[in-house]
């Protein structure tokens, strides 16, 4: 099956004898003992199983785990680690996972922050102890473009394990697992779930060893799983997933060209763009570049804002991923951090109309 048909497919496991052509949700705790049956809902539930399934497929993977957020899904790769484990992660990591990292994880994991765009950085970092790699590409919010392939080659040449955020790209637009990663992590609530309307994580394993069953364990014992009505709307929302990520990419590609033109603008961060440092990588190991842009103004944080404002079309909110457009200035939900920029603005390029969202930009980048 190919992605579309898979998306449709994949996860629509139907056991009822009603035979309903769209799996009903399955929101008992537990089940009847029987031969072969599901026993308590924290363990497996079907539609959670549903969305494991398809989620796989996607990825061209062995196994899924479903998890309540991105960041629970995380966790459990952390909490898998063996104790006094050290790391490598992305210099700029995703906040939220690095914060995790720095505070509940602290003197229990040892983490070095490098930038993985230049893999001639990672033989250096490596110790004894190094356990894990951590990539994350497109990187957020500077949209950073590591080499999947090549930092997987010298990571394993070491015995290191090798664990991709993909969450940017979607499974549309890249798989990680064939390009030598052994895990790849997607915040569900993103692009997958699409609506802006539900918090999730996934995780796809390449091979069901024993990482991945002290993973599964982690799911199993501590709980995070997502409720049978997440998965249920997860699942649903996969089936438009392809045709969804075809178009927030079209928009995106616009809009970058669009902004790149403009005076007030100074500088655009999109991988789709050739002058992009990454587009060359980008453009060898994904499917198509996504709805995920930054740009910086050439003002100051101040005058971000006020542009923001002046948006009917873009929803000053975090997130992304929907299928409306959200705007924030980033430094206002992360903070301040060196190499980010106060007034740089990211952007989740919605599914609107192409014209109104160009024309929106316009009329709030020329009253400055």
């Amino acid at each position: 099956m190919k992605t579309e048909t898979i998306a449709i497919h994949g996860g629509n496991i139907v056991n009822d004898p009603l035979n309903p052509v769209i799996q009903p949700i399955t929101l008992s705790s537990t089940f009847g003992h029987q031969e072969g049956s599901m026993v308590y809902s924290r363990l497996e539930n079907p539609n959670r199983k549903s969305l494991e399934t398809v989620l796989a497929a996607l990825e061209k993977g062995n196994d899924a785990a479903a998890f309540s957020s991105g960041n629970a899904a995380a966790n459990a790769v952390f909490q898998a680690l063996p104790a006094g484990s050290h790391m490598i992660a992305p210099d700029d990591m995703y906040h939220g996972l690095k914060s995790l990292l720095l505070t509940v994880f602290n003197q229990k994991i040892e983490v070095d922050f490098i930038d993985l765009t230049k893999p001639e950085l990672l033989s250096d970092a490596i110790r004894e102890n190094t356990q894990l790699l951590w990539i994350e590409t497109p990187s957020n919010p500077l949209l950073k473009i590591s080499d999947i392939q090549k930092l997987s080659k010298k990571a394993k040449k070491h015995g290191i394990r090798v664990v991709c955020d993909s969450t940017f790209a979607s499974p549309v637009f890249q798989q990680p697992l064939g390009l030598g990663a052994d895990l790849v992590m997607h915040s569900s609530t993103k692009y997958i779930g699409g609506h802006s309307d539900l918090v999730g994580g996934i995780l796809i394993t390449k091979e069901k060893d024993d990482f991945w069953k002290q993973i599964k364990n982690v799911q199993a014992l501590a709980g995070a799983v997502p409720s049978p009505f997440d998965t249920y709307f997860l699942t649903r929302s996969i089936k438009t997933l392809p045709y969804r990520m075809k178009a927030h990419a079209a928009n995106a590609a616009k809009i970058a060209t669009f902004l790149d033109q403009h005076p007030f603008v100074e500088k655009v961060y999109y991988p789709g763009l050739e002058k992009h440092d990454g587009h060359l990588i980008a453009n060898s190991q994904m499917q198509g570049f996504g709805g995920m842009l930054s740009f910086v103004i050439k003002g100051n944080a101040a005058d971000a804002d006020k542009l923001i404002d002046k948006l009917h079309y873009f929803t000053n909110a975090t997130s992304l991923g929907g299928v409306e457009s959200l705007i924030e200035r980033r430094s206002r939900v992360q903070g301040v951090v060196p190499g980010i920029p106060e007034q740089l603005i990211r952007m989740s390029v919605g599914i609107e109309n192409i014209e109104d969202l160009l024309e929106d930009l316009e009329q709030a980048l020329g009253q400055f």
